[in-house]
């Protein structure tokens, strides 16, 4: 029996009190069902495996750091598609792909740096320049000190006999104590140098790779400071090969909302990485961006099982480590209409998340961002939702050039590897993947 205007929370066992709502309690029970509802599939459940089973397999020596040499990237395509048809999701115009090409500079050989019979290990004792060319042979350098590099009469005379000199055929230049505007001046003089004869230098930097476009006539080097041996003799075995009009392919599919509308929302992520330096060397990219790449999927899971109001397209985009490429052929050829999209969120570096998130874009949207940090507050997911600005740092940037609210996400924690073949699938944490999920989620739930 209940009272008028009243209603019981839940079945009273016989010998305990009830509870009753106050009068109108009709309404709050509404509410807390839609909460309910809204949350509940976003509480129930756990990604993280789906997180790391893309995630390892991205990272697996098959796609070769999802670049430009033994068919890395378009080997990631084809899986990202097989996924995304597994999942029950429908292409765009008939096609999981777009397709698009530029020219990336590649090292697709034996690669080796050796002094006397001592062999180097690369990525962590040297690193090859992305824009450097080729060099086999031995090095008879000339050794430059940041004195005599920043010495104008000196290296002007030094440029002028490279054209005839005969007992020397490369520069290896310290650089070990150079810090701010003598190191910023550094990396303008080496392409420079590089263009005239082969360059190695002498660091103690955190080694990161990164693409290039063009290639440099003679090789560019960087070597490690405790692997130099002054007194050894110094050869190498780089073979560079240019690589003309590159094909690549976004990876694009829609989830329909759950009613029919035209109103959608974009959820992207770069599955590209640097690919390898030379035949065996390759670089994961674990948490750049395998782990923001295998979100798409966990998202996907989740939507599947409760569709939001929006059509949801995810868009998998190939060269942004080339330039943002991917993402700027997208904007420039649409393939779903513009005036549907109503925002973009783009996701790289998933892996961690213990220190939180930073959220670019976040002032340019300051509503839509209080309205994420209000989910992740009332839920305690994140330590920490952090705002930045505008930042031409991931694929979010050219829709929100063309003026759609976008926002890029990554995470924050130990992890630092980036750009280095230390970015490995061991490596990530995984610690917050769920609670990411459920914030994104919670997030795009409340459009």
């Amino acid at each position: 029996m209940t009272r008028s205007g009243t209603l019981p929370l839940n079945p009273t066992p016989k010998g305990e009190k009830r509870t009753f709502l106050p009068e109108g309690g009709q309404k709050e029970v509404a509410i807390i069902i839609l909460a309910l509802l809204v949350f509940s599939s976003f509480f129930s459940f756990s990604q993280v495996e789906t997180g790391r089973q893309i995630t390892q397999e991205l990272c697996s020596e098959k796609y070769f750091g999802r670049g430009y040499i033994k068919n890395g990237d378009s080997l990631a395509a084809e899986y990202l598609a097989s996924e995304f048809e597994k999942r029950g999701l429908k292409k765009i115009k008939g096609s999981w792909f777009q397709s698009f090409s530029f020219d990336v500079n590649t090292f697709p050989a034996e690669m080796e740096i050796k002094f006397d019979e001592k062999i180097l290990q690369p990525g962590v004792d040297y690193l090859i320049d992305p824009a450097s060319g080729s060099m086999h042979g031995s090095w008879r350098y000339r050794l430059l000190t940041e004195k005599e590099v920043f010495d104008e009469e000196y290296m002007k005379k030094l440029l002028y006999d490279i054209r005839g000199e005969k007992s020397w055929n490369s520069l290896v230049i310290d650089t070990r104590n150079m810090k701010g505007d003598s190191l910023k001046e550094m990396r303008s003089l080496q392409d420079a140098l590089a263009r005239m004869i082969h360059v190695m230098l002498i660091t103690d930097e955190k080694f990161t790779f990164s693409v290039a476009d063009e290639q440099l006539p003679f090789a560019l080097v960087k070597i490690h400071g405790s692997a130099f041996e002054k007194e050894a003799l110094l050869q190498t075995k780089i073979t560079a090969v240019l690589k003309k009009q590159h094909n690549a392919r976004n990876v694009l599919a829609c989830l329909p909302a759950k009613k029919r509308t035209k109103k959608t929302l974009f959820i992207t992520a770069h599955y590209d990485h640097l690919g390898g330096m030379g035949s065996e060397t390759y670089f994961p990219g674990g948490n750049d961006n395998a782990s923001g790449t295998s979100m798409l999927f966990a998202l996907a899971d989740e939507f599947k099982r409760g569709p939001l109001k929006f059509n949801v397209v995810f868009i998998a985009f190939a060269g942004e480590e080339a330039g943002l490429l991917g993402s700027k052929y997208y904007v420039d050829h649409p393939l779903v209409k513009e005036k549907r999209l109503h925002f973009v969120l783009n996701l790289d570096i998933m892996g961690s998340g213990e220190d939180g998130i930073t959220v670019v874009n976040a002032t340019e949207f300051p509503e839509l961002f209080e309205k994420l940090n209000a989910v992740n507050e009332q839920h305690k997911l994140l330590a920490q939702v952090k705002k930045r600005g505008k930042a031409a740092n991931s694929d979010h940037y050219w829709f929100s050039e063309k003026g759609f609210p976008a926002f890029f996400i990554y995470t924050m924690g130990p992890n630092k590897n980036y750009h280095d073949v230390f970015d490995t699938y061991e490596a990530l944490s995984f610690n917050e993947y769920n609670d990411l999920v459920k914030l994104i989620s919670g997030f795009l739930r409340s459009f």
